[in-house]
């Protein structure tokens, strides 16, 4: 039996887990998928030969830390600066990103002519969603703490411009379901797109306030199941494919 997992911190209400786990359960795969958490990765591949891990998921907060303790590292992954997804070779560790094929798939369906975006947050997650509006060639803009552009500087004119508003900080994860991006809400219409990376609950605050105002809404579900899949197939690839 292989064992795969998710290494991260904290690690109470992942997606991974319950995914894998179901999707040997009824594809009759002899696997199993473990939650690791871990808050340093000094120790990541001793942490690979205790669970005899044959791949890895990686989340909060190790995306792009990661990278340090990885042999190989794919060309779009490097990149962007930020690794999901690890292959395990003997004992060479490979590192891939599969958001970007997740979100891609994901939000192309409602894009329709919507061109001008902000990413509130800056971390792997945003970095992938970056790499991608850029491949769409939409106009974008990062809003966090550590920039220039901080959701203060966010008001009527800016939401007027915007057509794309896209969630990638864990604000309104549950069991903080009642936390929410600092956005001025009253301006949102129904030409706005609001794309939140946030699965559980289904409808975080941020959408729900956003549907009140007649906005289209999409929550980060699809994404990390189109993710979790990409995960699979690379695990289970003969090839490399840096």
């Amino acid at each position: 039996m292989k064992t795969y997992g998710l290494i991260g911190f904290p690690l109470n209400h992942s997606f991974s887990k319950k995914y894998f786990t179901n999707k040997f359960k009824f594809e009759n795969i002899d696997a199993k998928y473990i939650n690791v958490e871990i808050e340093s990765l000094c120790f990541l591949k001793d942490l690979i030969i205790k669970n005899n891990l044959s791949g890895i998921n990686v989340t909060i907060p190790h995306k792009s830390k990661v990278l340090d303790f990885l042999d190989f590292i794919d060309d779009t992954a490097k990149t962007i600066g930020a690794v999901n997804t690890i292959k395990i070779v003997g004992d060479k560790l490979y590192g891939y990103n599969t958001d970007i094929i997740g979100f891609e798939k994901s939000i192309i369906p409602l894009l329709d002519n919507r061109k001008i975006a902000i990413i509130l947050g800056n971390g792997g997650v945003s970095k992938a969603i970056q790499f991608v509006l850029e491949k769409l060639k939409i106009n974008y803009k990062i809003v966090s703490r550590n920039s220039s552009f901080d959701y203060p500087d966010i008001n009527k004119n800016i939401i007027n411009k915007v057509d794309i508003i896209i969630n990638t900080t864990p604000l309104g994860t549950y069991p903080k379901i009642n936390t929410v991006p600092n956005l001025p809400y009253s301006f949102l219409n129904s030409k706005h797109l609001l794309f939140d990376v946030v699965y559980n609950p289904k409808l975080s605050l941020f959408l729900k306030k956003g549907k009140d105002h007649g906005a289209i809404i999409k929550n980060g579900l699809e994404m990390l199941q189109i993710q979790a899949d990409e995960s699979w197939d690379i695990w289970n690839s003969d090839k490399i494919n840096l």
